[in-house]
């Protein structure tokens, strides 16, 4: 349309309300009576000489997602009601009117409402805000409505401040602060303690109206826990991350205890005890002795009958030599009694496995002294440290006093070169206690060294870490169907043409449950994929769509027997299929990595694996991220152990984004085994002179059933590597992880902690880049105009079985044909799910050989030209109306 056109047309536009009351005025006139008086038909909802008054203006209002909004006005006495958005008047065809009489005045009441959509706001480009009012007229003029602004809702995901944990001493002011995401409207802000929310009209001591911050005026003890800001606004709520404030006491010493009578060695002493108040939470123990003595007699106590200055020196020296020879003597037995121990327990437990060889954590002063002795490669350490851990900590945690703390259910083995020399192993167990203690604390405060202090572990409450509730994404579809991906999870959903009716189009979703695993496994079986949600639940198809999932099993029906499984509407999970059954209600087709089904309704789906052996085996990704510690000499090397889906491996870069962590080596992969051995994972070759790690943390051990069983947050265990000097930029290491009596994968670090050195290595493939959402004949690899020729060729029986049966052989689907033969066209549901594994690489090449091996064509589809593909996709858009 031309510039005069559109003119015009807006010309037109601002003119119509007022040759709508033309027309009412010229009907008006044609009423008069015959005597010259006025006769006001029915639809006139004013009466002369009064102004409209407004009963209900515009309102402010947010569009959600794609859901238009509603603007209403009302007012008394109205001739007629028009509305204007951004200067301009609307059509009278989108406005709704309604009258009605005010039975108080007797006057016509006219209420008038319009819709706003997204894609109006969305192509509005002014210095302000959408926003529309209503014109409102009577027989004496015109009112205003006041403007009403329309804004598209929304919420962003990341904070721009997430709350810290802090240490504070009883008594003294606790302040958390919290910026929420961006958002429209703004949002609402709340705070969660444990999980709990903080009500600061109950409790006088807690503050939350301070700019969104948390403040508690006066710490007590009962104030430690997990704190978390919940941000929330029409759209959706965001979570932060839990900040740890713990609250301890320092101990101080009571006042001395009297002194004690004069003992037979002429000494008194006295005592006091570190109760007033003990220390708590990690607070500083007492400063100073517990106890103190002195001589009671000064100077004139009596032994043996003689005053103490006349006792001749060489009795007290020969009492010195019986003392020394006696502890020597008594040393030697007890050598010699750890010995013969040692060796009776290390042949009763000779079957535990190979441990870790590492003997730098112990040796490396040796190193230092002597570069030129080796590491003694034949000494063998196997230490499971405490950071272990199913979820990321903050960085403060990864202090020297965390990594000396042995958690519940370690296990700490060591052989001394001593012991090696004599050609015994030496194999000491130590089983860490269950500790009260839950919180951090530094270790900066001392101790005395007569009480020292405990060094308690910290173990975080897994229930009230942060976790994301699920990663979704969503498309418009119609009757060309389409394909809607979630972009680097493996998970992808295709709605082939003709499964919704015509003149239709759906709104279909699809998210992933990154949170808590609603499907708890019973006995053996173990979750194999994400679970998965495709919607609307309500949506009717009337070809089966097929649903891509991911999976970490190493497909071999020997060793497991898999299940689809899904969630009801009353939230309990029910089977489905098992993957090597006959159904006609559904078709799973596993492939080595993901799973396809074909399906007729929407839900929550997952895969189940049950082990039938111990050689069943899930496919584990490896990988080591790297970043710099608070302590400028320190560099924090975090190895993640998680299940071989995309997804999965999703969640552990984001969580190492916001930690700033680098990929420091491209992830592996792992085969684990169901033979309930547990996997350790070792730092080797640290270089002697420029790094060093803290003693007893070079290797670690999972126990298997976190392994086997890591449904929730990612696996990971954290190693603290020192700088003997800051020019110490280049690092090199090896990672080793592996399974006792399994297999074992290494990850070789050659990297530069600077930043500015690093080289960048990428998370995910190329093809993850694409649209999410793709819609019609572009969404497909097979032209529309091909599919159908194979369709109409290999639906209709052969005498010689060259017909949709051979087509699911030639491509690999050889179980429950059965399902196929239920199909209005076998060939259209076989093609879609050959569409479904292969969307990525499209290989055409394949389909065209499996066709030419039937002989019933001899096109090869890969040698279609792009104008033959256009072609077709132009013929059959003009054919369906395009």
């Amino acid at each position: 349309m031309g510039t005069g056109a559109a003119d015009g047309s807006r010309g037109a536009r601002r003119w119509l309300p007022w040759l709508g009351l033309c027309f009412w005025a010229a009907g008006a006139a044609a009423a008069r009576g015959a005597d010259g008086s006025e006769i006001l038909p029915d639809s006139i909802p004013s009466a002369p000489g009064t102004l409209p008054h407004f009963i209900e203006e515009p309102e402010d209002a947010y569009i959600i997602k794609s859901n238009p909004i509603a603007l209403r006005c009302k007012a008394r006495p109205a001739m007629q009601i028009f509305f204007k958005c951004n200067g301009e008047w609307v059509h009278q065809n989108e406005h709704v009117s309604e009258e009605s009489l005010d039975e108080s005045s007797g006057l016509k009441v006219r209420e008038v409402f319009i819709n706003v959509t997204r894609q109006q706001v969305e192509d509005f480009h002014g210095p302000e805000d959408y926003w529309c009012q209503c014109v409102a007229w009577s027989h004496l003029g015109t009112s205003k409505s006041r403007k009403a602004s329309v804004r598209i809702a929304y919420l962003r995901k990341n904070f721009e401040q997430d709350p810290q944990g802090r240490e504070v001493p009883i008594e003294g002011m606790i302040v958390l602060h919290c910026r929420p995401p961006e958002g429209v409207p703004a949002a609402e802000v709340e705070w969660l303690k444990n999980e709990e929310p903080i009500d600061s009209e109950q409790d006088e001591n807690i503050d939350t109206r301070a700019d969104h911050n948390l403040i508690i005026r006066q710490a007590r003890l009962s104030d430690s826990g997990n704190y978390t800001c919940m941000a929330a606004n029409i759209v959706a709520k965001r979570r932060s991350l839990s900040a740890t404030v713990v609250v301890y006491v320092d101990g101080s010493w009571e006042v001395w205890s009297e002194w004690s009578v004069c003992s037979p060695e002429c000494e008194h002493l006295r005592i006091r005890e570190c109760t007033a108040p003990p220390p708590r939470n990690g607070g500083k123990f007492c400063e100073g002795l517990s106890q103190e003595s002195e001589n009671c007699t000064d100077g004139l106590c009596i032994l043996d009958k003689k005053p103490l200055h006349e006792i001749k020196p060489q009795s007290i020296e020969n009492a010195s030599d019986i003392a020394l020879y006696s502890g020597l003597g008594a040393a030697v037995v007890a050598v010699a009694v750890l010995v013969i121990g040692v060796t009776l327990y290390r042949r009763s437990h000779s079957d535990y496995g190979v441990d870790v060889i590492d003997s730098s954590a112990l040796t490396g002063n040796s190193l230092l002294l002597n570069p030129a002795m080796q590491p003694d490669l034949t000494v063998s350490r196997t230490y499971s440290g405490p950071i272990c851990l199913q979820d990321p900590l903050d960085k403060e945690l990864m202090t020297e006093s965390s990594l000396f703390n042995p958690l519940s259910d370690i296990k700490v083995k060591v052989q001394s070169s001593f012991m090696v020399s004599l050609g015994v192993s030496e194999r000491a167990e130590y089983h860490g206690k269950n500790h009260s203690g839950t919180f951090p604390h530094g270790n900066n405060r001392g101790f005395s060294t007569i009480h020292p202090r405990n060094k308690t572990p910290y173990v975080q409450n897994l229930s009230s870490l942060p976790t994301r509730t699920e990663l979704r994404t969503t498309g418009v579809f119609g009757h060309l169907g389409g394909r809607l991906v979630m972009p680097n999870t493996g998970v992808s959903l295709l709605i082939p043409h003709g499964a919704i009716p015509e003149e239709n189009s759906w709104e279909i979703y699809m998210s992933i449950n990154q949170g808590e695993p609603s499907l708890q496994s019973d006995g053996s079986e173990v979750l194999l994929s994400p679970e998965v949600t495709c919607g609307p639940p309500d949506m009717l198809v009337t070809t089966p769509f097929a649903l891509t999932i991911p999976h970490c099993a190493d497909v071999s029906s020997e060793h497991w027997n898999i299940h689809l499984k899904k969630r009801t509407q009353q939230g309990k999970w029910e089977e489905v299929m098992s993957v090597e059954d006959e159904s006609t209600s559904c078709y799973c087709l596993l492939d080595p990595f993901a799973c396809h089904v074909l399906l007729d309704s929407f839900g929550t789906y997952a895969l189940t694996g049950e082990p039938i052996t111990d050689c069943a085996v899930k496919q584990l990704k490896v990988a080591v991220f790297g970043c710099m510690s608070c302590n400028s000499l320190d560099y924090n090397l975090r190895v993640y152990c998680v299940d071989n889906t995309p997804c999965a491996f999703q969640e552990v870069v984001s969580d190492e984004r916001h930690q700033g962590g680098q990929l420091l080596e491209e992830p592996k992969l792992l085969h684990f085994k169901g033979n309930t051995f547990s996997l350790q994972i070792s730092v080797l070759d640290i270089p002697p002179f420029l790094w060093r790690i803290k003693p007893f943390t070079a290797c670690q051990e999972v126990p298997f059933s976190r392994v086997w069983s890591s449904n929730r947050q990612p696996l990971h265990c954290a190693f603290s590597l020192e700088r003997y000097t800051p020019t110490t930029t280049q690092l090199s290491c090896k990672i080793c992880i592996r399974q006792l009596k399994g297999h074992e994968q290494i990850l070789q670090v050659q990297t530069s902690i600077l930043e500015s050195e690093r080289e960048t290595i990428t998370f995910f493939a190329q093809e993850d880049s694409t649209f999410p959402a793709q819609t019609g004949p572009k969404a497909f690899k097979i032209p529309y105009s091909i599919r159908q020729r194979i369709c109409a060729t290999f639906d209709t029986p052969n005498a010689k079985g060259k017909d949709w049966q051979m087509l699911a052989q030639k491509n690999s689907i050889n179980r429950n044909l059965s399902y196929f033969a239920t199909q209005s066209s076998p060939s259209a549901v076989i093609l879609n799910l050959w569409e479904a594994r292969h969307q990525q690489d499209g290989d055409l090449d394949s389909l065209a050989c499996a066709l030419e091996e039937i002989g019933r064509t001899h096109t090869k589809l890969s040698n279609i030209t792009e104008a033959q593909i256009d072609d077709a996709d132009f013929n059959y858009s003009r054919q369906n109306g395009l």
